[in-house]
C-alpha cells in the first residue's frame, strides 16, 4: 500500500471509529467522545491546566477553553484558582463528573471492542498502538522543533 492510501485509510479508519464511539456515548450517557476525551484527561493529570488539554489533544487555546467551559457547565468540572500562576485555573472534576466517566468508560471499551472484534486481534492492536504511539511522539517532536 502507498502512503497516500495508507494515509486515507488510517483517517477514514478513525473518522468512522471515532463517529460510532461519539454516537454511543451520545446515546446512552449525554457527552461527546471529545467530552469524554476531556474528562479522562482531567481526572488522569494532576493538577489538570487547559494548557495541558491543548497539548495532549493537539487542539487551539480557544478551542479547549469553550470545551471546557461547556463541561464546567453542565456540572461535570470546576474550576480552582492556580495558587502558581493567577492566569490558570486547575481542573478538577466533580463528584458528578467522576459518575459519569464512570458509566462511561464501560460504554467506551465495549463499542471499541466491538467494533475491532473479528477484525483486529489482541496482538496487532498492541503492534499498531505502538506504531501509532511512536508516530504521534515523532509527529510531536518535529512539530516543536519547527
Amino acid at each position: 500500500m502507498d502512503v497516500a492510501q495508507w494515509f486515507k485509510e488510517l483517517v477514514r479508519a478513525e473518522t468512522r471509529l471515532y463517529n460510532a464511539v461519539d454516537g454511543r456515548l451520545r446515546a446512552a450517557h449525554g457527552l461527546t467522545a471529545g467530552q469524554y476525551e476531556i474528562l479522562q484527561l482531567i481526572a488522569g493529570t494532576e493538577n489538570c491546566r487547559v494548557l495541558d488539554i491543548v497539548r495532549e489533544i493537539a487542539i487551539t487555546v480557544g478551542a479547549a477553553s469553550k470545551a471546557v467551559d461547556r463541561i464546567e457547565a453542565a456540572g461535570w468540572c470546576r474550576r480552582r484558582a492556580n495558587p502558581h500562576d493567577r492566569r490558570s485555573s486547575y481542573l478538577e472534576l466533580t463528584d458528578a463528573g467522576q459518575l459519569l466517566l464512570a458509566a462511561a468508560t464501560p460504554t467506551f471499551e465495549e463499542e471499541i471492542a466491538g467494533r475491532l472484534a473479528g477484525v483486529v486481534g489482541e496482538e496487532e492492536r498492541a503492534r499498531t498502538g505502538q506504531t501509532l504511539a511512536a508516530l504521534r511522539r515523532s509527529l510531536e517532536k518535529q512539530q516543536r522543533e519547527a
